[in-house]
């Protein structure tokens, strides 16, 4: 890691544990998943751990968060016994000045857009680099779709304008989600009218979620070289 990377690393990680402050004893927290979401969900065990936060479930986003979770001590539920979360934790890809999102990088875009939408508060943390004037310039959008005909659905998004690539895991094979399907990360570049794209993409059968989050931010903690800033949704 560079000096950079590790000063961009340390503003990261102060302004996910920052977002840990809005929690309240009693709260039923969503656990976003990623590198920024994992810096929360430790301080949120050692708030835990110490005594100093109590009566706090978490609802994990991912395999890899629950996993992460249960190994700190930080007591879960899920969305069956607490339907409504009060608030989530979570980082993004990329960020449009009226706060929508590109997620899914991860790959956790399906059960992360479950859990936002249940979500009173919505806090999404990144560093200064991910901000963007428009969605798509920076990052493609993930479409988590079903193994069944997915090369059908490729070839539908391309006809949308974007360029398909399909996501292959680390050793090369192709990648699945925690429900075992497959995503397409899809380049459109700059997007002119996110609402009407992700309104394609939900129209189609085979397409179970897409990495545009739309008015589900309320909250942006942003770690930049001037420290660390919070904007709210329609401030």
């Amino acid at each position: 890691m560079t000096s950079d990377e590790s000063v961009s690393a340390s503003l990261k990680r102060a302004a996910a544990e920052r977002a840990v402050d809005f929690i309240q004893p009693g709260m039923v927290v969503g656990l976003g998943t990623g590198s920024t979401a994992a810096y929360a969900v430790r301080r949120l065990g050692a708030l835990l751990s110490a005594g100093t936060l109590k009566d706090v479930v978490g609802i994990p986003t991912s395999h890899a968060t629950e996993a992460l979770a249960v190994s700190l001590g930080v007591p879960l539920t899920t969305l069956d016994v607490h339907p409504v979360v009060d608030l989530t934790i979570d980082g993004a890809d990329e960020v449009a000045p009226d706060l929508s999102l590109i997620k899914g990088g991860g790959g956790a875009l399906l059960r992360e857009k479950v859990v936002a939408q249940a979500s009173r508060r919505e806090i999404i943390v990144v560093d200064a680099g991910k901000l963007s004037p428009r969605l798509g310039s920076k990052w493609p959008v993930p479409v988590e779709v079903l193994p069944f005909g997915w090369r059908s659905q490729a070839l539908f998004l391309e006809s949308l304008g974007a360029r398909v690539v399909a996501r292959l895991a680390l050793d090369g094979a192709p990648y699945h989600t925690d429900q075992g399907n497959v995503v397409l990360d899809c380049d459109f570049g700059p997007i002119s009218d996110p609402a009407a794209l992700a309104a394609k993409l939900e129209s189609r059968a085979g397409v179970m979620a897409h990495g545009l989050f739309l008015n589900l931010t309320t909250d942006l903690l942003v770690a930049g070289p001037e420290g660390i800033t919070h904007r709210v949704r329609g401030a």
